[in-house]
């Protein structure tokens, strides 16, 4: 495997990543900001356990510090960090991109447009993530997706780019399965409207999937925030397109599409993982909320839409931030008091 690979931003899913490269052979050097992380992989190597195997691997681990002293240029950069950390990131790690690399935005989050400011369209193909995975110490992550579950889908904004696209499908079919939507910005506002029904809603509640539904009302407002998110994405243009493995028959054929997709995320992450608002909130993080529910009231506030389910999110995620609650299933009994008065217009 002759491409040189960064992968910038090893948390849990990063590390997944150059895990399964790593054991398929690639050159892969590893780039993260949490220090312990680093030296723990340098000294220890990583550690992925999954459901059925545990996979452990020697690394080329650097600390963020370190890019400026790496004599190395890039042919692919697979970008990890959360969502508001991209435009830093895609200007640390510019230099470092060969003229005709390309970087891929491994993250949820509309962060296309960041990547192409900094480094164009001809060097950024756009990618769907399926895959969790939960890091709590350094060196060793839980991943309740494995690769035979987890799916990559790819697509490039600048047409020149379309033919391109297998180059980083032949990298990535070695961490999950790889699909090719139609509209790579559409499919990723499909992936933004699932996690604007599951991350935020049961974050705010210090909960996985399963727990939070089953308290009264969870689920309705999971689904009010993909109502939302969808009107906000069809306002802005964007199709309805197949994501997850499904087909385009399965979301055109179906009469309850945000059912569908809340029930294939919460079946695929399953019933003990948490997810990664949540990890953000148990490790006193600043979370992606601001930028998934925080995106859906912004765009829907800007054409004078209601939002007040996504509203809601942020503004109890805000709180939890802040130090002023605590993620916990007590919260759900203000979280619907405040979306009562957001509703009365309070």
């Amino acid at each position: 495997m002759t491409k040189k690979i960064a992968v910038l931003g090893t948390g849990a899913n990063g590390s997944c990543i150059s895990a399964d490269l790593i054991r398929a052979g690639y050159d892969v050097t590893m780039i993260d900001q949490w220090p312990a992380h680093v030296e723990k992989m340098r000294h220890d190597g990583l550690t992925i356990s999954m459901p059925d195997e545990e996979l452990h691997v020697r690394v080329n681990a650097y600390h963020l510090c370190d890019v400026c002293m790496l004599h190395i240029i890039f042919d692919v950069v697979l970008l990890c960090v959360k969502a508001y950390d991209t435009r830093w990131a895609c200007e640390l790690i510019k230099p470092y991109l060969a003229p005709d690399g390309i970087l891929v935005g491994v993250q949820n989050g509309m962060t296309v447009d960041d990547i192409i400011d900094i480094v164009g369209a001809d060097r950024t193909i756009g990618c769907v993530v399926e895959l969790a995975s939960e890091m709590f110490e350094p060196g060793r992550v839980k991943r309740s997706i494995p690769p035979s579950r987890a799916w990559f889908g790819l697509g490039a904004v600048d047409p020149a780019m379309q033919d391109r696209v297998q180059e980083i499908a032949d990298i990535m079919k070695h961490a999950g399965r790889v699909g090719f939507p139609e509209k790579i910005i559409s499919a990723k506002w499909m992936k933004l409207i699932v996690n604007s029904m599951s991350m935020g809603p049961q974050a705010m509640l210090g909960l996985n999937g399963s727990e939070a539904v089953k308290l009264p009302g969870v689920r309705e407002i999971m689904l009010r925030c993909g109502g939302e998110a969808l009107a906000a994405g069809q306002s802005k243009g964007y199709t309805i397109e197949p994501i997850f493995g499904l087909k385009r028959e399965d979301i055109e054929g179906s009469n309850d599409l945000l059912e569908m997709l809340l029930d294939k995320i919460m079946a695929a992450v399953g019933p003990t993982a948490h997810d990664t608002v949540v990890q953000d909130h148990m490790k006193g993080r600043n979370s992606e909320v601001d930028l998934i529910n925080g995106a859906v009231f912004e765009e829907n506030t800007r054409r004078g839409r209601p939002s007040k389910a996504n509203q809601m999110i942020v503004e109890m995620s805000r709180r939890i931030h802040a130090g002023e609650i605590k993620a916990d299933p007590s919260n759900l009994a203000a979280a619907t008091e405040l979306l009562a008065r957001l509703d009365a217009g309070a």
